[in-house]
């Protein structure tokens, strides 16, 4: 029986490759080539491309397949039931305009447009393109290079231009597997309200957001290779952009390398860093927000890689509730900001009648980071009246650069509530290692910190916290220089932590350690 089903198979290949290569009727497989397609880098191939995939969907379905070539191309619109097969060789270019004319035109402004950024609100002008879709598929080890694509502004783009790689809005059921996006415009990867979304084993080179995940449920992201210097590399987002609040819900992100190399350098493997002028130096990391008025909702992340770019963040400013949040094994090398980022913030871009959104429930363990710059530390930070609540950090070892002056330590570090989130707007801080500041119910545990040159700054300062356990926490500091520095603390425990005596500490209003 099994040699008989083995036959069968081997006899059958054949007959299957012959469906790929010449789009045989009622193979399910559709061929751009047999409808016109020439794959030659010259001609516009927008035309064959939709016809064959219209065709795929007028049959019930099937494999659109692009065979090895260059295929320059506006917007392809995809349509339920049909998986685009980008094939090794192949490589789908994002076309230039000509006189205003090219890819699909944008939705018009909606009346929450000023909610979100511009293209958080706009779908149409992506280069592969879905909305109201399900069971698609996006596939192969071909390459997406949005060549004429543009990183856009936030006011709008020019008649005629694209600007997200792939762009897909209300969909369900969703495969993109193995593909290669260069130069994706302002999103490689635009996923908005998409549940059952798995991205897996893509490579990523860009010039802003690698992949936003924006309002989705139920998303599996592995395996991927994220190079961008000019913004976020794996996003989370939870914006306004479809009229109404919807979550970021039930999402893992595992076994994914995120950087900020030159733009191009991730695939031809030399890896370059970015000129000293570069404003605000690689971002590349994961993140959760800026947008984030729907949620965040039971997020792991896990052996994660960053390399030359900005740590983890996690963000909600604008009325959202993140929380139920697992980080794990991640490591972490030449970092330019806060390797580690927890804002609960009160910009409140939305509806007003949004309250002040809550950061609660979040556990990161398992991390390693060397050669981190010297200016921000670690930062967990509330506003008054709204801690970050019940959060666990253990099993940490955080190398920095060093070097801080020590009359940064007196620094009082403005609030910010109604800014835009990021670590470097709060500047140089006065604590090298952590800090933390209105924030109820931390634990501290099995954590690390060092320099690389001397540092005349405390090592930790906590403001405003209530109920903190440190316990097996380890800080390297200079002569003079105290370990801990506290203001308005309440039951705060040390245990088993070399820079101080085991104690605790009740009520402290000012404090060093």
């Amino acid at each position: 029986m099994y040699k008989h089903s083995v036959k069968l198979l081997f006899l059958f290949l054949p007959i299957l490759f012959a469906a790929k290569a010449k789009g045989m009727p009622g193979s399910g497989v559709y061929n751009v080539k047999e409808y016109g397609a020439k794959g030659d880098g010259v001609a516009v191939e927008s035309d064959a491309i939709n016809k064959t995939i219209d065709a795929a969907a007028a049959a019930g379905g099937g494999t659109v397949y692009i065979p090895a070539g260059k295929y320059l191309s506006y917007t392809i619109r995809l349509k339920s039931y049909i998986t685009l097969y980008i094939d090794q060789g192949a490589t789908l270019i994002a076309a230039e305009p000509v006189n205003g004319v090219g890819f699909d035109k944008p939705e018009p402004d909606a009346p929450y447009i000023a909610y979100q950024d511009w293209a958080h609100s706009h779908w149409r002008t992506g280069f592969i393109y879905g909305e109201n879709l399900h069971d698609i598929a996006i596939i192969g080890q071909g390459m997406i290079w949005g060549k004429g694509l543009t990183r856009s502004t936030d006011r709008g783009i020019p008649a005629g231009m694209g600007n997200i790689g792939i762009s897909l809005k209300l969909c369900r059921n969703v495969i993109i597997r193995d593909v290669t996006i260069l130069h994706g415009g302002h999103f490689g990867i635009l996923a908005t309200g998409v549940d059952n979304l798995t991205i897996d084993n893509l490579k990523i080179d860009t010039n802003r957001d690698g992949m936003d995940i924006d309002c989705c449920k139920n998303v599996r992201v592995s395996n991927c290779f994220v190079n961008s210097p000019g913004d976020d590399g794996i996003c989370l987002k939870s914006s306004f952009g479809l009229g109404y609040s919807r979550p970021c819900e039930n999402i893992t992100i595992t076994n994914c390398q995120v950087s900020g190399y030159l733009e191009g350098t991730l695939l031809d493997g030399t890896y370059q860093h970015l000129s000293a002028s570069s404003k605000n130096g690689p971002t590349g990391r994961i993140k959760m927000g800026t947008e984030s008025n729907g949620g965040f909702i039971n997020v792991t992340i896990s052996n994660c890689v960053f390399e030359y770019c900005r740590g983890l963040a996690l963000e909600t400013v604008d009325g959202a509730l993140l929380e139920d949040v697992s980080i794990t094994n991640i490591t972490m090398r030449d970092i330019v900001n806060a390797p580690i980022f927890l804002r609960l913030g009160a910009r409140m871009r939305g509806p007003d009648t949004i309250p002040v959104g809550a950061l609660r429930r979040v556990l990161i363990s398992n991390i390693v980071a060397y050669n981190v710059d010297a200016k921000n530390g670690a930062i967990i930070s509330g506003i008054p009246g709204h801690d970050i609540e019940d959060v666990s950090l253990s099993n940490i070892r955080i190398y920095y650069q060093g070097g801080g002056a020590k009359e940064l330590a007196a620094r009082e570090v403005p609030g910010f509530e109604k800014d835009y989130p990021e670590p470097y707007r709060f500047g140089e801080m006065p604590s090298y290692g952590f800090f933390i500041r209105n924030v109820k119910n931390i634990k501290l545990k099995d954590i690390e910190v060092k320099y690389l040159k001397e540092d005349q700054r405390p090592p930790f300062v906590l403001d405003h916290v209530q109920d903190a356990l440190i316990e097996n926490v380890r800080a390297q500091q200079a002569t003079g220089i105290p370990a801990y520095q506290l203001n308005t603390v309440k039951d705060i425990e040390f245990r088993h932590s070399s820079n101080v005596p085991d104690a605790v500490l009740k009520d402290v209003d000012k404090k060093k350690i």
